[in-house]
């Protein structure tokens, strides 16, 4: 040691913080027990907390009320509006529209129409082969009337080969005309015409 010095002074023994009397001595597992300032601030959050929860649970039960107040006729929809295609299926059906029923035309009165068709030519073309049939058709009726005429071409054996059609304007009662009606095709010789039918329509 040296002379200019002095020795350190003995260590001075440290009070003891000693649990009042009749307290249970603490477990030296236990955790030191939290500062005052560190009390005061956990206190302050949950105060935070809870009242922010009780906020909430007031503002859902304020909108629970308000919906609960809502009429029944604003909240739901109408039943039935004056827009159209709104309404309901199954309540009354929509208005279908009318069919056009196919009109048709007036026969002429008078005997049947086959009496007013004669056949006077039934001929083949030299050229090309196709037959043709050439008719007079005589108004037997009594009013104005239109005719259409169908004409089929067959061969020896009576087998249809070709067919024909013959059309008219208004033909007068007790007048006459001449048409042809012209098969399509080549035919052999010998092939015959005949009337299939006859459609007289007044006019």
């Amino acid at each position: 040691m040296s002379d200019y010095f002095p020795p350190p002074p003995p260590e001075q023994p440290q009070p003891e913080h000693r649990p009042p009397v009749g307290a249970a001595a603490p477990s030296p597992w236990a955790c030191p027990a939290p500062p005052p300032g560190k009390r005061r601030t956990g206190l302050i959050v949950t105060l935070a907390v809870g009242g922010g929860l009780v906020v909430a649970g007031a503002t859902v039960a304020l909108v629970h009320a308000l919906m609960e107040s809502v009429p029944d006729s604003i909240a739901l929809p109408p039943e039935r509006s004056d827009a159209p295609y709104s309404q309901p299926y199954g309540e009354e059906p929509y208005a279908e529209e009318p069919l056009h029923e196919e009109t048709v035309e007036p026969v002429a009165p008078g005997p049947p129409a086959e009496g007013d068709v004669t056949v006077t030519t039934c001929t083949r073309d030299s050229l090309i082969g196709w037959p043709h049939a050439d008719l007079k058709i005589v108004n037997n009726s009594g009013a104005p009337a239109a005719y259409i005429v169908s004409i089929t071409f067959v061969d020896g054996d009576g087998s249809v080969v070709s067919d024909g059609i013959a059309t008219t304007e208004e033909v007068a009662p007790g007048a006459s005309v001449k048409v042809r009606a012209q098969g399509s095709g080549e035919v052999a010789a010998g092939t015959k015409c005949r009337i299939a039918e006859v459609d007289r329509h007044a006019l």
